[in-house]
């Protein structure tokens, strides 16, 4: 889907996709009217999400107003449904951090604080659009049903979806990003492996055992966590890791290996010599790049897509979608 070109004698006009719960929307209306009077666009549209209907019903409806961006304004499940409703249109998602991950404006460098609401608005009418890339996943349920999802950050299969599906949601709600620590604690509990056959951009069929595997359009997390360092969110590649720990020391390991080498040693030109310098990789993290995975699970597995659990499948197809998607940036 196209969006045609703007048209000089129409005034430009936003779309605002809120969820209800994540935003005070009394903040959000008056922060919105100023802006789009300060910039000279028309009144926004404004469309809220539902249970039924998180984002991408809103999003296409916002196409069909022929609106020049899209403001998602609510957690990391709205971003994925708007980003899925806008893919390949031309028009510009803006980011309007609501929820505890925030997990795309993160990684887009983007200001995470909600306390700084009206800033974020503002961006939306005064950015420039930069060109991101999408994922695309099939899934078979158990049913022998499938569906087609979009994703901007991450498919997680095993463990770390075990987690997303522990946490408590009233934890999640006073102390945002540890009710995490929480589950992962509860998660580590569960002892079995996904038994995995996989196929990576066409070639042979691999047999793994993994406690996770998770499949990155980008790598960073909450609390300076970079899973995936060599993410890229424009390169039209798939960075992929897989975790096989085995006991403690196997998970303090691969905890080692995220937290200190990924999130410290490799943000500086000296820790990377020090990497380097290191003659064995962490036996229990094994990182893979491609465009294009497939797989096939011994059993129904935990699923979740950037941040929130879809329930168990048992096989999945993903590709990269290049540069299917433009988010409205700050202008250098």
């Amino acid at each position: 889907m196209c969006h045609d070109a703007p048209d000089p004698s129409r005034p430009q006009r936003a779309a605002v996709v809120y969820n209800p719960i994540k935003v005070d929307i009394d903040r959000l209306r008056d922060a919105v009217a100023a802006a789009e009077s300060a910039a000279g666009w028309a009144k926004s549209l404004w469309l809220e999400t539902s249970e039924a209907d998180p984002g991408i019903g809103q999003a296409r409806q916002a196409l069909a107003e022929r609106v020049d961006v899209v403001i998602a304004a609510g957690g990391d499940g709205t971003v994925r449904a708007v980003a899925q409703g806008l893919q390949n249109s031309g028009v510009a998602l803006s980011l309007l951090p609501s929820g505890t991950g925030n997990l795309l404006a993160r990684n887009l460098g983007l200001d995470v604080n909600a306390s700084r609401m009206e800033a974020s608005v503002e961006l939306a009418f005064t950015g420039v659009d930069s060109a991101i890339d999408v994922g695309v996943i099939e899934i078979d349920r158990p049913d022998g049903s499938s569906e087609t999802h979009s994703f901007v950050v991450m498919a997680g299969l095993g463990l770390d979806a075990k987690m997303i599906a522990n946490t408590n949601p009233e934890l999640k709600k006073k102390v945002g990003w540890l009710a995490y620590v929480d589950a992962i604690g509860r998660s580590l509990v569960d002892k079995q492996v996904l038994r995995l056959r996989y196929r990576l951009d066409g070639g042979e069929e691999r047999f793994t055992r993994v406690h996770t595997i998770l499949i990155g359009n980008c790598g960073s997390l909450p609390g300076n966590i970079l899973l995936l360092p060599d993410a890229e969110i424009d390169d039209g590649l798939f960075d992929i890791v897989t975790l096989r720990p085995e006991g403690v020391g196997g998970w303090a390991r691969v905890w080692v290996g995220i937290v200190w080498e990924n999130g410290v040693l490799r943000r500086s030109t000296f820790g990377r010599k020090l990497l380097d310098l290191r003659q064995r990789p962490v036996r229990a993290l094994r990182y893979l790049r491609g465009r294009r995975i497939e797989g096939r699970l011994d059993r129904p597995e935990e699923f979740e897509l950037d941040g929130d659990e879809c329930g168990v499948i048992t096989a999945f197809r993903a590709h990269v979608d290049p540069a299917a998607l433009l988010v409205r940036m700050p202008r250098e």
